[in-house]
């Protein structure tokens, strides 16, 4: 295989020492500095230097960041990675259509090389995307077999990556209690460092009784995080957040996902318990979890980070996501005014602020936020700049905060580093097998589409229609 090189034959193999050139550094430290016509230096995967006119290696790669923002790396806390394979298939479900095809008839179609596929172009669309740690979400894990291929996938692409184990077609207290299962958390993770960790994926909503409180248990007892559905619409509720606050596993361990209907006595226990919150606002306001939670959980001072869900139906990059959080956040603040007839003034939620939502909350509800989520001196280089010089909307750059939530997207990810290696570079992936991906990903698609049958394949991606009665118009009139 031919060593990958830049334009200018400059070598791109990993290892090498980088320095980024005059950029507009967003740090994303606690002090939120930014910092014009900078740069910043790594070296053996580490940031050494922030500041103007670094000296560097002798060999190091230069990369000129002028006219571009160099940010930390974003961070997606919960993307059913396995359900890539089929992309927009269901961007007309409702949330109960997506429920019946997956986990009631279809789901259980997939074998372990379509998670493969699926894993594999998630993960590559991530770091394409910016995204340099993915929380796979990983529902679809049927089999030890599937729950190998999956983690396959994710050590194939050179980028940071959490398997939240999961499978839907079985409850959690039974999975989790089988001896293959901790074996294989054990064999494919003891050793892995932060490329590669590990979570549980779970949800509340067996009733009173919390037959959860088993598969919790085990997640103590392996020393791993819980990642859980919750203020789901029609799925769980405030019941769910009382059980796991009442025996004590509403812990910062603990990341809950939507909660978007649930009353204040729940956001105070989700408070109080330190448990942090995956928004995935355009699954939430286009599914009907509920109202997206980002305007609710500011209210209660409850840590948020920011996720995609699944390209089943959505977008599968932060930028998509920061953009909708704060519209449907500010939406909410002008609707909650305008009922009370009166007008907003001044904007509760700032673009800052969800920049921060897109790294560091991240880093911080993966536990990982000593190593990744800022530029800062110490921290591992997990680096994205973003620069496009044939791009009329990367000029001019006069608000940072606000170009990367409202005018950037993944079009303008000049160069990803992970670990300090360039997984991206000029606009476009180094050292990716595309293709690989790409046949992967056609001989699933062929199969699923055989394996359902013709007419299963379409009704399932274009639901029926429900009927629509016209508004009578006491204006009508005939001539």
């Amino acid at each position: 295989m031919n060593k990958p090189v830049s334009s200018t034959g400059e070598s791109l193999e990993h290892g090498r020492s980088v320095v980024f050139r005059n950029g507009t550094v967003m740090t994303m430290d606690n002090a939120h500095r930014l910092l014009s016509n900078c740069d910043v230096l790594v070296v053996n995967g580490v940031i050494t230097a922030i500041g103007p006119n670094l000296e560097a290696p002798a060999d190091a790669l230069s990369i000129d960041a002028s006219g571009g923002i160099v940010m930390p790396g974003m961070i997606d806390t919960h993307r059913h990675m396995w359900q890539t394979a089929m992309r927009a298939y269901g961007a007309d479900w409702t949330l109960s259509q997506y429920f019946v095809w997956y986990y009631l008839e279809h789901g259980r179609k997939f074998r372990p090389q379509d998670v493969y596929a699926g894993n594999l172009l998630s993960a590559i669309e991530a770091i394409d995307a910016g995204v340099t740690t993915s929380t796979d979400w990983s529902h679809g894990l049927q089999t030890i077999e599937h729950a190998d291929a999956a983690v396959d996938a994710l050590e194939a692409v050179p980028a940071r990556f959490v398997l939240a184990y999961g499978n839907i077609q079985a409850p959690p207290w039974e999975w989790s209690a089988q001896p293959e299962f901790k074996s294989f958390v054990k064999r494919r993770f003891d050793g892995k460092g932060d490329m590669l960790k590990f979570q549980m994926a779970f949800d509340v909503v067996a009733g009173p009784e919390f037959p959860e409180r088993a598969a919790f248990d085990v997640a103590r007892e392996l020393g791993v995080s819980v990642n859980t559905h919750a203020g789901v619409l029609g799925a769980n509720g405030d019941l769910s957040i009382q059980l796991m606050y009442d025996n004590g596993y509403m812990t910062p361990d603990t990341i809950l996902v939507h909660c978007s209907t649930l009353s204040d006595d729940s956001y105070h226990r989700i408070a109080a318990g330190g448990s942090s919150v995956s928004v995935s606002t355009e699954s939430e306001q286009s599914a009907g979890q509920g109202y997206p939670s980002s305007w609710k959980l500011r209210q209660f001072n409850i840590p948020m980070s920011l996720s995609n869900d699944t390209s089943v139906w959505w977008s599968a990059d932060l930028f998509s996501a920061m953009r909708t959080t704060l519209g449907a956040d500010r939406s909410r603040q002008h609707f909650e005014a305008h009922a009370k007839g009166e007008s907003v003034n001044q904007l509760d939620l700032r673009s800052e602020e969800v920049v921060e939502w897109a790294t560091r909350g991240g880093s911080r509800a993966l536990g990982m936020d000593d190593k990744i989520g800022s530029i800062e001196v110490g921290k591992r280089a997990d680096i994205v700049l973003l620069k496009n010089d044939q791009s009329p909307v990367m000029f001019p750059i006069v608000n940072p905060y606000g170009h990367v939530t409202m005018q950037a997207q993944r079009g303008d990810v000049h160069t990803v580093l992970i670990d300090g290696n360039i997984v991206k570079h000029e606009n476009r992936l180094i050292g990716i097998d595309l293709n690989h991906a790409r046949n992967a990903i056609e001989e699933t698609v062929t199969y699923l589409e055989s394996s359902l049958g013709e007419e299963a394949w379409n009704a399932g991606m274009h639901p029926d229609l429900p009927e629509k009665k016209a508004i009578d118009n006491p204006y009508h009139y005939n001539k």
